[in-house]
């Protein structure tokens, strides 16, 4: 009898060592809704004191310019300052819901995030997954709580997602692009080379150029700039003027209470989206802050750009054609996909096309004002892409 307890003892301590084991093994495949593997929950315990230290040592890294009652736009100034003479960072900047190591990282896309790689190998290419982007905003923006709370409080991923790509070249710089995007041509290949990159401060292309009747129930400005795919060096203020519009909305609404779907008082499209974006745009290029406008000069807007075919230049803004980052569309003047000046494709496979389903030379402060002359360039040659991928990396980064 002995002998049996002694078997059933070690019996029962060889199941419980067996259960601890695989517990602390277990593969990483959910298994039920709301499953959460170990790893991943020691992993957000972890995450979580760090955020607590960093807290207590942000004023190191972000000092905080006066109290928190100075104007929105200075205290943004003041934490990411604009610096026209800089190079342009060499980061390519993407989001998704997991990154390109997760087994659930969607198959058709793995070609078109590759592309950004290897045809841009100097340049350091984050895929920022879902888990990952509140805390990188609250760590950015842990100098300036209200833009993290605007951020944390926006009630669709939608708008989180329009917001993130401001926020993170605000404050990092570099290329921003959606996950569908297939670069075609290496970044340095955007601006012309004949251009010195020094007085370059932003890239942003033409989304829509239509001159039909009915333009307005497809876009929501007559030329509308893209922001699926952008370029800035970090601090522009077309980036802190949106940020600060959303913030200041976002807040806005929260105190009133009407911050939810179908009770906010602006679509997507006016809050976050393209329309608001082209509004900024064309608010920079008129600004007197920024700009020497002397009486009498008229507004930059949409005739300016209308069946542009090349680069133009406006200031420290270079705008391309909408070929650039939509060719093969087949409308609206747009080249096709072998066009010199075809840079990125997208293939439009992404959330914001269910918005309508949802709702219906500068000193480091930017206070020298510059000219606003439109500036076209003549189209680049076409160079073959595999000639040499690193020269257009040093081009984009300046030389």
């Amino acid at each position: 009898m002995p002998a049996f307890r002694r078997f059933i003892l070690a019996a029962a301590c060889l199941l419980a060592f067996i259960f601890v084991i695989r517990s602390r093994r277990s593969p990483d495949i959910p298994g039920a809704p709301g499953y959460k593997p170990v790893q991943e929950i020691f992993e957000e315990e972890q995450e979580a004191l760090a955020r607590s230290q960093r807290r207590k040592t942000s004023s190191r890294q972000q000092t905080p310019i006066g109290p928190l009652s100075a104007p929105l736009r200075d205290r943004l100034r003041y934490q990411f300052p604009y610096r026209l003479d800089d190079r342009f960072p060499a980061y390519i900047w993407q989001t998704w819901k997991y990154t390109p190591a997760s087994m659930y990282f969607d198959v058709d896309l793995r070609d078109a995030e590759a592309s950004w790689t290897t045809l841009n190998p100097l340049f350091v290419h984050e895929v920022i997954p879902d888990n990952t982007q509140r805390h990188l905003i609250e760590y950015l923006y842990g100098s300036v709580p209200d833009v993290f709370e605007a951020y944390d409080s926006l009630p669709l991923p939608v708008m989180k997602a329009d917001f993130f790509r401001y926020l993170v070249l605000l404050a990092r710089g570099g290329v921003y692009s959606d996950i569908d995007t297939q670069a075609l041509k290496p970044a340095g290949y955007w601006l012309p080379d004949e251009l010195d990159r020094s007085t370059v401060g932003f890239i942003v292309g033409i989304e829509a150029d239509s001159d039909r009747p009915d333009w307005h129930d497809w876009y929501s400005r007559r030329v509308q700039f893209c922001q699926w795919t952008l370029a800035a060096k970090p601090g522009h203020p077309i980036l802190r003027d949106m940020v600060a519009y959303i913030t200041e909305e976002t807040l806005r609404m929260k105190k009133a209470g009407i911050l939810k779907v179908g009770k906010m008082d602006k679509t997507i499209m006016e809050f976050t989206g393209p329309g608001a974006w082209t509004d900024a745009v064309y608010r920079y290029f008129n600004n007197p802050d920024y700009f020497h406008i002397q009486p009498g000069d008229k507004n930059i807007t949409w005739e300016d750009f209308t069946h542009q075919t090349t680069h133009q230049k406006v200031g420290d803004v270079v705008v391309l054609p909408i070929t650039s980052f939509s060719p093969g569309i087949y409308q609206m003047d747009a080249g096709d996909f072998d066009d010199p000046m075809a840079f990125v494709r997208h293939s439009f496979s992404g959330a914001f096309l269910n918005v309508r389903e949802i709702q219906g030379f500068f000193t480091d402060t930017h206070t020298q004002d510059h000219g606003r002359q439109i500036h076209p360039f003549k189209p680049m040659h076409a160079f073959a892409v595999v000639v040499c991928p690193l020269l257009p990396a040093i081009a984009f980064l300046g030389s």
